[in-house]
Parts: structure tokens; sequence; C-alpha cells
């Protein structure tokens, strides 16, 4: 399974969004300083997910997550 998923920083309340085959491996990866742009922005915590069988299906949603439809689709849901 792939997931799509929105991160949340607990210090600047900023969202992250990616995809990734293991969210609890990717979360530790960003809470431990290993990506550029969540290092400076830790701690994180998984705000929400949805999951897929392709990887290309996740890396679409992702895609949708970041642009401003999918802005607006997150916000009009309440999930940011």
């Amino acid at each position: 399974m792939f997931y799509a998923y929105i991160l949340i920083s607990q210090t600047h309340q900023t969202y992250y969004y990616g995809s990734s085959s293991n969210v609890g491996e990717r979360l530790k990866s960003h809470n431990a300083g290993r990506v550029r742009y969540t290092k400076g922005r830790r701690p994180w915590k998984l705000h929400y997910f949805e999951e897929f069988e392709t990887r290309s299906e996740a890396v679409k949603r992702e895609r949708f997550f970041k642009s401003i439809d999918g802005y607006k689709y997150l916000k009009a849901r309440g999930i940011i």
C-alpha cells in the first residue's frame, strides 16, 4: 500500500504534504532531520493520510493536496 500524507509542525503549525509506502518510517526521517524542508520545523506529527494501491495514485493525490484546488478541498473539509 502507498499513502499520501499531511504532517503538521508542532512548533510552527505549518503543513507538509508527502507520499510514501511507509508513513511511520517517513515520519521518523522527518523528525530525525533527514529531510531538508522539515528539518528546521521539528517535531512533526502525522495529521492526515489517505491509502492507495499504487505509488502513482499516492503521488497524484500528494500533488493535488499541493494545488490550490487541493487546498480548498482540505480547507472545506476541516482537514487543515
